[in-house]
């Protein structure tokens, strides 16, 4: 094991529907009356009880050295009031951890929400704010049943730090 730290800089991309494709949906408003589609959230959440809750995340920062993934039902994730917030993810893998090279940050803005595909890799939400509330849809065991987390630090001897610096 090992736990000796090297502090890895990640630098965060704006999310838009293409790049964020490969790990789940990024969800925009609609306007009212659309029927459903292909843009609306894909759910699975068949697998269990639905839950819709708000979560209060406080003093979250810009490190990360965990990962984690839910296989059983995909997960809406999206913040209150408007705030910004990053969210590393790597897309699903057969392996108890993401390759470090497959982890990459997306910048999301507050006037969306995503929905993250089974078996997404995730880390997250990180934000500069003191708190910050969020929306999150998932089954009501999911924490429980269908938590699996990867330590970056035991398994590579990594913790990431978000870059948020603008990239032309």
């Amino acid at each position: 094991m090992n736990f000796t730290s090297t502090i890895r800089p990640i630098q965060a991309q704006w999310i838009t529907a293409e790049n964020f494709r490969p790990y789940g949906q990024m969800i925009e408003a609609s306007e009212d009356g659309a029927l459903y589609d292909a843009e609306d959230a894909q759910l699975q959440l068949d697998q269990g009880t639905p839950r819709f809750y708000i979560m209060r995340l406080q003093s979250r920062g810009r490190r990360f050295s965990r990962i984690t993934r839910h296989v059983k039902c995909t997960q809406c994730l999206g913040s209150l009031g408007g705030q910004e917030w990053w969210l590393g993810v790597a897309a699903p893998t057969e392996s108890a951890c993401p390759s470090v090279e497959d982890i990459v940050v997306f910048r999301i803005p507050g006037t969306c929400f995503i929905k993250l595909n089974l078996g997404t890799w995730h880390a997250g939400p990180y934000f500069d704010q003191p708190s910050v509330d969020f929306y999150n849809l998932e089954l009501a065991d999911t924490n429980i049943t269908d938590h699996e987390t990867c330590d970056l630090l035991e398994a590579y001897g990594l913790t990431f730090e978000i870059d948020v610096a603008d990239v032309a």
